[in-house]
C-alpha cells in the first residue's frame, strides 16, 4: 500500500474519534497488517496527543472553523499539522501528499484550502509556535478544557506536571515473573542481549526498558520470565497482603495483567477467580494465564449481578480495578483527550459505587477489598471511598503505607510520571469487620 492509503486511514480514525466513536486501540487493530503500520501508528498517535493544540493552529489560519460535515479535510489538517511539526518527513512531501488525498473527499474546494493552509503554517510558523506557547494552559499543553480545570483545582501544585508528562511517550515497563526468575537475573540477561535496562524504584518487579522493543527480541518473554505491565499495576499483590490459602476475586481483570501477578506473587491460594464482562476481554485473561503457565477460574460475568457468578462462598481478598475515566493513562491512550467528557465521569462514578456495593457482601469478615483506579479525579477515587463508608457499617479504612505517592484522606494517589516511573494511579485499602 502507499503513503495515501495510511493517511486516508489516519484521517478516518481521526474523524471517528473526534465523533467519540470507538477508541484508538480498538481502531488500530483493524489494520495491524498494513505495511505502513508503524507510520499509521506514528500519526494517529501524534495527531491525538496534540489534537487541540494543532486546532488552534488551524484555526488561526482559516477564516472561520470547519463545518462538522467537514470533519474529514479537518482531520487530513490536523494530520498534516503532526507531521510538518513533529516527523521527518520533508516539508513538500507532507504537502503534497496531504494535497492529494483531498481529493478522495468530494469537495474540489479542499485541495486548495489544505495546500494554502499548510503552506500558510510553514510561513508563519516561528510567530504561530510562539503564539500558542503564549496560549491558555488546555491549548498549550493541548488537552481538554475540563480536565486541566479539573486538575488544576484538584492538584493545583502539579497539575502542569501532569499536563507535560501525558504528554511525553510512556516507557516500556516490565515485570519480572519471580517465580520462574529475579529480576537481578532478568536485568543481567537484557543487558548481555544489549537491551538497556533499569530496576524500577516502587516495585521490586519492575523493568523500565531504555527504549521500547519488540517482545519477541526480549529474553525471557516467550517461556514467560517477563510480561509488560506498569509499575503502578506491579504495585497491587504486596497491597492486597497475600497468604497461603486465601480465596481470591479479581473483579474487572481484562486482560488479566494484575490476575497473573497475584499468582506470580503468591503460589498456595486455594482459588482465585478472574471476571470481566466481555468474552472477548476474558479470552485475554486466558492467554495471559496459558503464555505464563498459571491458572485460575475465569467467567465472563457482570459484577454488578453476583447471583449470576458467585456460589455464596466468600473471599479473603477481594481486587477491584474499577473501570474509570483513565485520566491517569492519558500518556499511553492520548484519545482519553478526544473521548472524555463531565458527562462520561459522571456516569462513571455511579457504576464504581455500584460495583463497590455489588462486592461488598462477597467479602469475609476480616477480609480486605482493593478498590484501585487509573484515574487522576478525586470523584472516582477517595469521594467515591468516603461515600462507601458513609452508608457501610462494617467497612473500615486501612492505611495504605508506602513511600510512593501521595496521602488522601481514603487511599494513596500517584500521579503520571512522577519521579519518571509510573502512570497515574488511585490505591485504596478496605477491611471488613
Amino acid at each position: 500500500m502507499n503513503s495515501k492509503d495510511y493517511r486516508a486511514i489516519s484521517v478516518k480514525i481521526l474523524t471517528a474519534l473526534q465523533k467519540g466513536r470507538g477508541s484508538l486501540t480498538s481502531h488500530l487493530a483493524q489494520y495491524t497488517d498494513l505495511h505502513d503500520y508503524g507510520l499509521l501508528q506514528e500519526t494517529t498517535y501524534g495527531a491525538c496527543r496534540w489534537f487541540h493544540a494543532l486546532e488552534y493552529l488551524l484555526n488561526q489560519l482559516v477564516s472561520k472553523p470547519l463545518r462538522d460535515k467537514d470533519l474529514d479535510l479537518k482531520s487530513l489538517l490536523i494530520i498534516g499539522f503532526y507531521q510538518l511539526r513533529e516527523l521527518s518527513i520533508p516539508d513538500y512531501a507532507v504537502i503534497n501528499e496531504t494535497v492529494s488525498t483531498a481529493s478522495m473527499y468530494g469537495k474540489p474546494w479542499g485541495k486548495s484550502l489544505i495546500n494554502g493552509v499548510l503552506r500558510n503554517y510553514l510561513r508563519s510558523q516561528h510567530e504561530l509556535e510562539e503564539r500558542l506557547n503564549q496560549s491558555s494552559a488546555d491549548t498549550r499543553y493541548s488537552h481538554p478544557s475540563w480536565l486541566v480545570d479539573e486538575l488544576f483545582k484538584q492538584w493545583p501544585e502539579q497539575a502542569e506536571q501532569i499536563l507535560a508528562h501525558n504528554n511525553v511517550r510512556p516507557p516500556m515497563t516490565l515485570r519480572a515473573n519471580q517465580r520462574q526468575n529475579s529480576r537481578e537475573e532478568l536485568l543481567k540477561q537484557l543487558h548481555v542481549a544489549s537491551v538497556g535496562a533499569q530496576a524500577g524504584k516502587f516495585s521490586d518487579t519492575a523493568i523500565y526498558l531504555d527504549q521500547p522493543r519488540p517482545l519477541t527480541n526480549l529474553p525471557g518473554f516467550d517461556n514467560g520470565q517477563l510480561s509488560v505491565q506498569d509499575e503502578a499495576s506491579q504495585l497491587v499483590p504486596a497491597l492486597l497482603q497475600l497468604s497461603p490459602g486465601q480465596s481470591v476475586l479479581d473483579a474487572c481483570a481484562a486482560p488479566g495483567g494484575k490476575t497473573c501477578h497475584i499468582l506470580e506473587s503468591e503460589c498456595s491460594l486455594t482459588s482465585l477467580l478472574a471476571l470481566d464482562r466481555a468474552s472477548g476481554r476474558v479470552n485475554k485473561i486466558k492467554d495471559n494465564l496459558t503464555r505464563l503457565h498459571l491458572e485460575a477460574t475465569t467467567l465472563c460475568a457482570d459484577v454488578n449481578i453476583p447471583s449470576t457468578w458467585w456460589d455464596g462462598k466468600k473471599f479473603d481478598r477481594i481486587l477491584l480495578d474499577a473501570p474509570c475515566s483513565a485520566t491517569g493513562v492519558v500518556r499511553r491512550h492520548p484519545d482519553i483527550k478526544l473521548l472524555g467528557t463531565p458527562e462520561n465521569v459522571l456516569s462513571l462514578q455511579k457504576n464504581q459505587q455500584e460495583l463497590l456495593n455489588s462486592l461488598w457482601p462477597c467479602l469475609k469478615k476480616g477480609g480486605l477489598l482493593l478498590y484501585t483506579t487509573c484515574s487522576l479525579l478525586r470523584q472516582e477515587n477517595e469521594f467515591i471511598i468516603d461515600e462507601f463508608l458513609q452508608c457501610t457499617d462494617n467497612a473500615k479504612y486501612e492505611g495504605v503505607a508506602a513511600d510512593w505517592g501521595v496521602e488522601c484522606r481514603y487511599g494513596r494517589q500517584l500521579l503520571t510520571g512522577a519521579n519518571d516511573g509510573p502512570d497515574g494511579f488511585f490505591y485504596c485499602l478496605l477491611r471488613k469487620i
